[in-house]
């Protein structure tokens, strides 16, 4: 396979992956582009790379920095603004796990704990019983889910997977 053919498949997967993150196809390309480039780039060389417009680059390079993927980099004597990307897959996954929690996880977690205080007397007993079950298990499963994500995102890469590897012995 030749490298222009390698790389493009890359830039697809990776955006097709990124979807499953939460976040858009475009987005994960930037992403992609930022992960293979050996240097940093400008918003028109990422615009050219994948034939976007300015402004979806733009938010694209604006949510990649908000999530904390890619960063900014200064290069004396350029007027434009550089991109690079964290290219350590480990921080890459634990940079993930937080937004991810941070964004999905905890208004869950938040929306159920005001659901468990439900007190509504026009509802029957049965009801209200059956909707605190439910939710308090769902409660507890995101909890214990947000408790794994935090144990995940704090453990160094070596320790984690020594911990993992055990659990197959």
């Amino acid at each position: 396979m030749k490298y222009n053919e390698a790389r493009h498949k890359f830039i697809q997967s990776w955006g097709t992956l990124g979807s499953s993150w939460g976040i858009s196809k475009t987005m994960a390309q930037v992403h992609a582009v930022l992960l293979l480039s050996s240097k940093p780039l400008n918003q028109d060389e990422i615009m050219d790379l994948l034939q976007i417009s300015r402004g979806n680059a733009s938010m694209s390079l604006k949510s990649l920095m908000d999530w904390g993927l890619i960063y900014k980099e200064f290069i004396p004597g350029e007027r434009k603004e550089f991109y690079l990307a964290e290219k350590d897959a480990w921080r890459i996954a634990t940079q993930v796990a937080q937004e991810r929690s941070k964004r999905e996880l905890m208004p869950v977690i938040h929306m159920l704990d005001q659901i468990k205080e439900v007190n509504d007397s026009t509802a029957t007993k049965s009801d209200l019983r059956e909707l605190k079950t439910v939710t308090e298990d769902i409660l507890s499963f995101a909890k214990r889910s947000d408790r794994m994500l935090s144990t995940f995102v704090k453990a160094e890469k070596n320790t984690f997977f020594n911990k993992i590897l055990k659990l197959f012995k």
